[in-house]
């Protein structure tokens, strides 16, 4: 382990970013250290606000300033000091997104070994290593342009074979018949007008589509009268104006229209490999490279380990290993061509981190925002390990975590608190993790709770089925999905629990309200109530009290304040320092011009409103009774987050917090299905409870409840539990278990039922 100097702390004194109260910490160098708290009690702001920021801005700080123009430039973090920091190297839940020419090889960089392994070893060999990748003109596909699916015009959508060209065969709107392109088929001489498509020879058809190679005329009426031109074939003219240009010039309704007539499908000339037929003839032990590609990471490790040729081999060995890393973090049922944009939150972080394991760097300072994220209760343990390897190398590991099996492992804790928002923002504990057991703070009291599962789950009054799914790694999985109770389907990472809930179950019942991991759209002007629709209609009540115009009380539109335009902040750019950001003095940082603050309702002006928390517009609304609004309120009260503000901004919101806005938005819904990924994304131990009474209420209220969950807390409060497996991948994929909580503790054959009795008993 990694031995103590002089500087062998990073100090932290007088820290006020967001919520914190002046918060002044000796964080241990060398150490794993653990920031707990509740969703909002300022771990971030600890954390990422500031010392990874102040880390990141020192660092930029060693650049010449022709290089730091050209980097993202930090503002120094609002503290007294911040001293003895080491590089940070950060590691978000933020979505990894990325083109489709982005995937897991190309990500962690393995996609690229690989191709030097076929570029030495491959026979016959393509070339160079660029040969063999899809985003090089070399190696991609011609067809595809190395995207391995086309987008085609859909001739079944744009014509109709029983009818004529005269009749209106064409479908497509601005090529149909009496416009002036639809008169160059109707009046050529070429094909008979009257004749339906579906009676054309095989030569007529090529005709209408391609034209003749020789050209032809024909005589078309616009605007300014008769006249001759070039006959264009009907798919020729299609491709040319909709498919082989930059659609965006387009208006947004011709786009919409297109899109009805095009159908996106593999690539027939690579059959979806997205490579070219050279780089896809070269074969390295039999296989190509894109067979390499498809393979799942623990099958493809075992096979590059037969390769022993003295010149491959270290190549392979350099994959093999990288490759070993990615099945270390419980990542081996995927394949090096998935697409990163199809990659869960967790999934990504983990990936993320595989670039950081090969690193020979030390004395560095990780930092993981809540790594555990989508992660089974079984692969924590392997997430544990590598953490402690990431240590025990030199470097200094900074989580924000909630688990407890990852607070566990800590060399140090810090609890933030005592509460959220407004009434957190201080350290209430620092130690080890068995002291942090015996504290008087939220998380020590949840760590010490223990609960069994549901004794009584409620009967269901329906069922409703998932027939024949087969979509990924699916084995035509046909299961009942009982109606009116608490459902959660389980299961490790990657054995089809999101493909047979947030893709199957949705596309069969489409009726069903999705709250998902994907981010909210947010800005520095989004705040809950804009997101929520409750600003509106504070508009129109001040409107209507003050005889003013709705757009004088939106800090977006007439009420804004000039100075800042609405912000309240004035950011400064200044070149070649740090940007600083300092709060407007025309508005004091309330956003609004002066005349719009002596406008008010009840006694209260529009600030004073946006300055509420939920619960206190209740109470003032409750004068001005408006059903839509208090409904709004009342969901942000049931979602736990009657401490926000209702114009804080939502950039500023916790990611558990940001997870619960979005299903207050969806609360208003009765009778209904609702289908939850992961909704304990982000929430403290504490924050739970809140959750499960959340979706109590909302299977009382007659609602069916289907949550994708690995929390035993959820998993130990359902009426019904589903459990996918029994492994991931191509192992998993099929349903292990199918019946109440209590009966999923005497299960054998399942890696969530194993975990459910060791969380029982302990």
């Amino acid at each position: 382990m990694y031995e103590a100097t002089a500087h062998d702390h990073i100090t932290l004194t007088g820290a006020r970013e967001n919520n914190l109260k002046e918060v002044s910490l000796r964080i241990p160098k060398g150490r794993l250290t653990v920031f707990t708290g509740v969703s909002g009690s300022g771990k971030s702001s600890v954390v990422f606000d500031t010392i990874a920021v102040e880390s990141q801005r020192q660092l930029n700080e060693t650049f010449t300033w022709f290089v730091r123009n050209r980097l993202p430039k930090y503002e120094r973090p609002h503290a007294d000091a911040i001293e003895d920091l080491a590089p940070a190297i950060v590691v978000d839940q933020k979505p990894i997104g990325g083109h489709s020419r982005s995937t897991v090889g190309t990500m962690t960089d393995i996609y690229s070994v690989i191709r030097v392994l076929f570029s030495r070893h491959g026979t016959p060999s393509a070339g160079p290593a660029t040969a063999y990748s899809f985003n090089d003109p070399s190696g991609m596909c011609p067809e595809c342009a190395g995207l391995g699916r086309t987008v085609r015009p859909d001739y079944d959508r744009i014509l109709d074979p029983a009818k004529s060209l005269a009749d209106g065969a064409i479908l497509f709107p601005p090529f149909a018949a009496g416009t002036w392109q639809g008169q160059t088929y109707t009046n050529t001489t070429d094909l008979d007008p009257h004749k339906p498509v579906r009676d054309f020879t095989a030569a007529e058809r090529r005709f209408l589509l391609r034209g003749h190679p020789r050209g032809r005329k024909v005589s078309v009426d616009n605007t300014g009268g008769a006249r001759d031109i070039d006959f264009e074939g009907l798919a020729d003219r299609f491709e040319r104006l909709y498919l082989h240009r930059d659609l965006s010039a387009l208006s947004q309704r011709t786009r919409d229209l297109v899109q009805g007539f095009l159908v996106e499908g593999r690539c027939p000339a690579c059959a979806g490999a997205r490579l070219n037929p050279a780089a896809l003839a070269s074969r390295v032990n039999g296989l190509n490279i894109a067979d390499c590609a498809r393979m799942e990471v623990t099958d493809l490790i075992a096979e590059l380990g037969r390769v022993d040729d003295p010149v491959a081999g270290p190549v392979a060995r350099a994959a093999v290993a990288a490759l070993e890393r990615v099945e270390a973090i419980g990542l081996g049922y995927l394949s090096l061509d998935r697409e990163t944009s199809t990659l869960s939150g967790g999934e990504g972080q983990r990936l993320k981190m595989v670039r950081h394991l090969g690193s020979s760097l030390t004395g560095m300072t990780y930092i993981f925002d809540e790594p555990s994220v989508g992660l089974h209760p079984r692969d924590v343990g392997r997430l544990g390990d590598l953490l402690l390897r990431l240590r025990d190398k030199g470097n200094t590991v900074l989580v924000v975590e909630h688990d407890p099996d990852v607070i566990a492992i800590a060399d140090h804790v810090v609890d933030m608190g005592p509460a959220a928002g407004s009434h957190g923002g201080l350290v209430v504990f620092e130690g080890t993790p068995e002291a942090l057991r015996a504290a008087d703070t939220l998380t020590g009291r949840s760590l010490r709770r223990a609960s069994s599962v549901k004794e009584h789950p409620r009967e269901p009054v329906g069922d409703t089925w998932i027939k024949g799914a087969d979509l990924h790694n699916l084995q035509d999985v046909s299961v009942r999905v009982p109606t009116g109770v608490l459902t959660a389907v389980t299961g490790v990472a990657g054995s089809g629990k999101s493909s047979l809930v947030s893709e199957v179950f949705t596309a069969q019942h489409p009726d069903a309200v999705v709250v998902d991991q994907s981010a909210i759209g947010i800005s520095g002007r989004s705040t809950p109530a804009t997101y929520l629709g409750i600003m509106d209609r504070v508009r129109a009540l001040f409107a209507r009290h003050t005889g003013a115009e709705p757009g004088l009380f939106s800090f977006n539109s007439s009420g804004a304040c000039e100075s800042c335009q609405g912000r309240g902040i004035i950011y400064s750019d200044l070149a070649f320092m740090d940007p600083v950001t300092t709060t407007c003095e025309a508005c004091e940082g309330r956003r609004f011009k002066p005349e719009v603050l002596r406008l008010t309702v009840g006694g209260r002006s529009v600030v004073d409103v946006l300055d509420m928390t939920a619960e206190q517009a209740l109470a003032f609304l409750a004068d001005f009774p408006d059903p839509a609004v208090r409904r709004r309120l009342g969901a942000l009260r049931d979602v736990g987050l009657t401490y926000l503000t209702l114009g804080q901004p939502l950039s500023t919101l916790s990611g558990g917090e940001r997870q619960r806005i979005k299903l207050a938005t969806q609360l208003h819904r009765t009778g209904t299905t609702y289908v939850l990924d992961e909704p304990t994304t982000g929430l403290h131990m504490a924050d739970i409870d809140g959750l499960l009474a959340l979706l109590d209420r909302l299977v009382d209220a007659g609602n069916t409840v289907l949550v994708v969950e690995h929390n035993l807390d959820v998993v130990k409060h359902a009426d019904w539990v589903i459990d996918l497996g029994p492994d991931g991948g191509k192992h998993g994929g099929r349903v292990v278990f199918e019946g109440t909580p209590r009966e999923l503790l005497a299960a054998e054959g399942s890696f969530t039922a194993e975990h459910l009795r060791r969380a029982v008993a302990a």
